[in-house]
């Protein structure tokens, strides 16, 4: 469980994990002082998509390091250019932050030369799902980037459910209702969460398709339902992978499990479709 107490353990713990940096990865420091991490396929088009990876750890901890092997996997299924980005983290950086640090990223990602500006998509896991859906509501709103999809893996959209009766079982592993609390506390701080929730906007209209998966054990499971399903209302073409008996965050306990590949190569398949499909008319 994570709590102001625990958490300089978590993040040191994570710190240690994430100390070495692959040959194959390229870190780069924007502008803005934030960090990004770049994955490229080798066989990757000289004109091609991407894909803009945000990391979970409930707002609170986590780096885009740890989601190298993952990152590295989506690269080269799908012959893109992945960045990941290590956005700042809450309690000592709440919203608007994390979620600005995203957007300079997402707006670095689709300037770079080898990136088909109309061929980007967003994604995430957990609070980096939540992100990403944060995210493709305020590329929507700016109107400076047009997003081609976004891809939400048991996101972190819905901060009522952390004072939501009955959800605080013993099915929920990795993430509990205690720690959805305090993470969800410490990205809003003072902010309104009519503005800074996802599942909370009233529009969510003109998005684009979204992909949301989530465990039938997951804390997020019911959230993650409901906000596909104001999806569908709203117009957005949403594909939505349930997975029984899974927990939050299965795929990367498990990740050799027969469960968690065909979980990935779900994503793989739908970001494929939605990636390959549409291409700039060349200047």
């Amino acid at each position: 469980m994570i709590t102001p107490n625990s958490l300089p353990v978590f993040r040191v713990a994570a710190r240690l994990m994430d100390r070495r940096t692959p040959p194959d990865v390229e870190v780069l420091t924007l502008a803005t002082g934030v960090r990004v991490r770049l994955h490229r396929a080798p066989d990757a088009q000289s004109k091609g998509p991407a894909l803009l990876w945000i990391h979970g750890g409930g707002y609170v901890i986590g780096s885009a390091a740890q989601d190298d092997d993952l990152c590295r996997r989506f690269a080269r299924e799908l012959g893109v250019i992945v960045a990941a980005v290590d956005y700042r983290l809450a309690p000592e950086y709440p919203y608007p932050t994390p979620l600005e640090d995203c957007y300079g990223a997402l707006r670095w990602l689709v300037d770079l030369p080898g990136v088909d500006p109309a061929r980007v998509a967003v994604a995430g896991a957990s609070a980096g799902g939540g992100l990403a859906a944060a995210l493709a509501l305020l590329a929507r709103d700016r109107g400076e980037v047009t997003l081609a999809a976004q891809l939400l893996v048991y996101p972190m959209v819905d901060d009522r459910s952390a004072t939501q009766e009955g959800l605080d079982d013993h099915h929920h592993r990795l993430w509990t209702q205690k720690s959805n609390v305090y993470g969800w506390a410490s990205y809003l701080g003072d902010a309104d969460p009519n503005v800074a929730v996802p599942a909370r906007n009233p529009d969510l209209s003109g998005l684009p398709p979204a992909w949301i998966g989530v465990g039938t054990n997951d804390l997020f499971h019911q959230e993650d339902l409901a906000y596909a399903e104001r999806l569908t209302l709203a117009g957005v073409p949403c594909d939505v992978e349930v997975v029984h008996g899974a927990f939050h965050g299965f795929d990367g306990v498990v990740p050799k499990a027969r469960v968690s590949q065909g979980f990935f190569a779900t994503q793989v398949t739908w970001l494929r479709r939605h990636l390959m499909q549409t291409e700039s008319a060349p200047s």
